[in-house]
Parts: C-alpha cells; structure tokens; sequence
C-alpha cells in the first residue's frame, strides 16, 4: 500500500449531500499527497481522540498540516491582543498540537503549511505575531529567499527562491528552539523553516498547495515528503 498521508480536517459549518454538520479540508492537499505519490487521510479534530493519537501516529507515514484560522494565543503564552484575530477553534488547536508533538517525538516526515507553521513553532515553545499589519501583505503572489541546501531550497530543486502564494495575517515572532529558519520575503517575514533534529519536517508560510497542480516547484514539496516516509 502506498504511504498513508494524515490531514487534521477542520469543523465547518456546512456541506453538501451529507446529513449534519461536516468536517471538512481542501481538496488541493489531497490531491497533491495523491500526487506524490500517497494516500491522503483526514482525522477529524474530535477532542475525545487527543488521547488516541500517539497510536494513530504511529499507523501513518506523514503528515500535511495546512492552512486555517489562528491558533489561540493562549498556547503560546499571552492574551488575545489583536481585534483581527479569527477562526480560533479548540478542537483545531488541540488535536494539531497533539499531533505536531508526536510527529515531533516519532520523527514523522511532516510538511507544514502556513497556519500549519504556526502550530509548529509554538508546539516547539515559539510564539506568533497576533498581526502583521497592512492588508497589502496577506494575500500576495511573492518571492522568498531560502537558505542554500535547506530542505526545502533541496526539494525544489536546489533554488534559492521560491516564487509562491501567500494567504496570512499572522507570522512567526519568537523562533523555538530547535526551529532552524530557511527563508523570508523581503519584509522579514519568516516564510521557510525546518526543524533540525528531524529525519524531514519542513514548514512554509506561503501555500504550495495552491499552485501544485501546475507549478512543478510547488508540487515538489509534496514529493520530498513522500520520499521521506
């Protein structure tokens, strides 16, 4: 069998053909782990499986955490200072949370995807700027310089920059220990990050996933964590 894939879905208040509220998760994650070669699965974000997900995690081969709304400032250490903060749900926090611990312990090749970065740094004890300011930088096709022979710079193809799309209005502040930054955009702004004493976890702040259908750089990514499993 092909390796399996985790997603963490996302409560959502409405879909189709079913009956009751779904969850749900972007289709264009599952297509690209398809691509790549895996077998995408969705876990649920139900508090009661927290417990379960060591077990889980060690049935999988890797893990694609994607893009959503803001994780509470809580778990990082501070009140909610931004009135621009959304989408903070506790089912999402906590089962990401749990699940970036384990991958973290079990060395579970694993590609972080925006909000997906965030839970990373602060899982590893980082914080998070609650917000970046002008709405000129959350919605942006931009350019990110990467560090020569990180990760992800390799899994591109040896590029110094990436050319993606960025969809954010929070970013990476205090870096965990541990985390290792390989890019930014010309702002600053941390976009590219790596966890060092692991086998393969690659973070991103920009969305691959959005472009991986026809951008060979993008859909790169997803086949550098195939490889890795």
């Amino acid at each position: 069998m092909n390796p399996l894939v985790l997603i963490v879905g996302r409560v959502s208040p409405e879909a189709k053909n079913v009956r009751g509220e779904p969850f749900a998760a972007g289709r264009r994650y599952f297509h690209a782990a398809a691509r790549a070669g895996g077998v995408p699965l969705m876990l649920p974000p139900i508090l009661d499986l927290v417990d379960d997900i060591p077990d889980l995690m060690r049935r999988v081969d890797a893990v694609v955490l994607h893009g959503g709304g803001d994780v509470d400032p809580r778990h990082y250490g501070q009140e909610p200072t931004a009135d621009q903060l959304y989408g903070i749900v506790e089912e999402h926090d906590e089962v990401e949370l749990a699940v970036v611990r384990t991958a973290l312990e079990l060395d579970v090749p694993t590609l972080a995807i925006c909000r997906g970065m965030q839970v990373l740094n602060v899982a590893m004890g980082g914080t998070l700027q609650q917000h970046i300011g002008s709405e000129d930088h959350w919605f942006e096709y931009t350019h990110v310089e990467l560090e020569p022979g990180s990760r992800i710079a390799t899994a591109i193809g040896n590029a110094n920059v990436a050319s993606c799309h960025c969809v954010h209005h929070q970013a990476l502040d205090v870096i965990a220990d541990g985390l290792h930054v390989t890019g930014h955009t010309h702002d600053g702004i941390v976009h590219a990050a790596e966890v060092s004493a692991a086998t393969w976890i690659v973070a991103t702040q920009w969305h691959p996933e959005d472009s991986a259908d026809n951008d060979p750089q993008q859909q790169a990514l997803f086949n550098a964590l195939l490889r890795h499993t």
